[in-house]
């Protein structure tokens, strides 16, 4: 079975029915992950026995004539920067080499398994989520399977080359700098960090980058990815920051035409013309469907890379304290190291005037979106680049560190941002065009998703 040719809503609905048995269902993603995974680097752990378990749950529930939850028997990946119980979280972090099993589930780990799903392993992930390389000193580099010459972005790597590579049809990603849409964008999937606080943070630890980081679903089809947030979303008393329940379903449609503006660089960046062509021809597309496209100069007055790097710095500089001098931290990549002693060097008014950055970036973002229902622009400045590289990347032939510019200005705003596949490079790797939204607009930005989905559908799969 390849899960790429088939929808998380007709998987389960096959399962529901007894078209196929989830024991079935999860026997096949382990043996995609047992032919490929060797090739990827996708999966660092995986629960083989607890998974068979849990499927043949589903099965005895079904036979007994019992309603089913609506993604009963769904394979998923949770990405290792989160609890899955009976499986080590490590952070990718040697700090964590010898983890002991989560005794808990993340917040949204629980409620993907009440809403039915089998976590079948972990992913892949850089330290700490902190880059859009996916490496590290405990399970080593993820590769694209698009061409495995190539990174899949990161943090969430190890989920989107699962995805791609059709080893699940569904996994959990996180978002504090671009980590959902930078490999949702490097590997031709859906991808959306949701409005902070639509997916609570009622974890056992405190969130690690403050309320830059989202946590939610990545999958192929973006019809997926509306379906399991309406089950994930909705507040938490364990999460002060968590948002009330929503008033409708996520994709139900504003009914009325949609007015965008286009941004090519948000004003201060430079976009390789691969990229720019991609996002073009989407354009193009979205014209023709009725959606009134507007460019415009300028979004934000200078790029807020030193101001995120700060919060990160300090919000890192926390996660590595307890390790301090260990040589675990010192296997730590050295740009990490430099990140951390950073953060660690910040004043307390340096933090705060980073976090003064956010309320002025929202405010020009606010004013810019007075006139228009969203805005759109590429996910990063340059295609997704070679796992050679070792992190940089390039733009129209010049090498640079900062090829993801476009994602984390929205972390700071903790507006809802996601990444539409829209083309693949001459490399083979995809691109992806950035669907941006006002805070709490979360509505606006899957109708027009789903709209791009459904009028230049991308169905183009990984050859491996």
């Amino acid at each position: 079975m390849d899960f790429r040719e088939h929808s998380v809503k007709e998987l389960a609905s096959e399962i529901a029915s007894g078209a196929r048995s989830a024991r079935e269902v999860v026997e096949a993603s382990f043996d995609r992950i047992d032919a490929t995974n060797g090739l990827v680097n996708a999966f660092v752990n995986v629960d083989r026995e607890g998974a068979l378990l849990a499927a043949d749950a589903v099965d005895a529930r079904r036979a007994r004539g019992e309603a089913l939850p609506p993604l009963a028997g769904i394979p998923i990946g949770v990405k290792d920067l989160e609890d899955a119980q009976g499986l080590p979280t490590t952070y990718g972090s040697a700090c964590y080499r010898d983890a002991a099993p989560a005794t808990v589930d993340s917040a949204l780990v629980a409620r993907l398994k009440a809403a039915g799903c089998i976590v079948v392993g972990k992913t892949n992930t850089p330290e700490f989520g902190w880059t859009a390389k996916t490496d590290n000193a405990v399970f080593g580099l993820t590769k694209n399977p698009w061409n495995l010459h190539h990174s899949p972005g990161g943090s969430s790597g190890g989920t989107a080359a699962a995805l791609a590579a059709g080893m699940v049809p569904l996994a959990t990603g996180s978002d504090g700098g671009g980590s959902i849409r930078i490999p949702a964008a490097s590997c031709g999937l859906a991808g959306m960090k949701t409005s902070f606080g639509r997916v609570p943070q009622a974890d056992a630890e405190a969130p690690g980058w403050l309320d830059l980081s989202a946590k939610g679903p990545m999958a192929l089809r973006f019809s997926d990815v509306t379906q399991v947030l309406n089950l994930v979303v909705g507040p938490d008393p364990r999460d002060s920051t968590s948002l009330p329940a929503l008033d409708r379903p996520l994709g139900v449609n504003a009914g009325r035409p949609l007015r965008v503006a286009w941004s090519k660089d948000l004003g201060y960046g430079q976009t390789d013309t691969e990229v720019l062509a991609a996002c073009t021809s989407a354009l193009r597309a979205l014209e023709d469907a009725g959606v009134e496209v507007i460019e415009i100069d300028k979004v934000f007055s200078e790029d807020p890379l030193n101001p995120w790097l700060s919060i990160v710095g300090a919000c890192l500089d926390r996660s590595f304290a307890p390790f301090a001098g260990s040589a675990a931290a010192a296997e730590a990549d050295p740009i990490l190291q430099m990140i951390v002693a950073g953060g660690g060097a910040l004043s307390a008014r340096g933090l705060i005037e980073a976090i003064d950055t956010r309320h002025f970036l929202t405010a020009e973002l606010a004013a810019i979106l007075g006139g228009y229902d969203l805005l759109l622009c590429p996910v990063t400045a340059g295609v997704t680049p070679e796992t050679a590289l070792d992190g940089m990347g390039t733009v129209n032939g010049e090498t640079t560190i900062n090829w993801v510019q476009y994602t984390y200005p929205f972390n700071m705003t903790r507006s809802p941002a996601a990444s539409v596949p829209v083309g693949v490079s001459a490399s083979g790797v995809p691109i992806g065009l950035q669907v941006v939204g006002n805070w709490l607009d979360d509505h606006l930005v899957l109708e027009l998703c789903n709209l791009l989905e459904t009028v230049m559908p991308f169905t183009q799969r990984a050859s491996i």
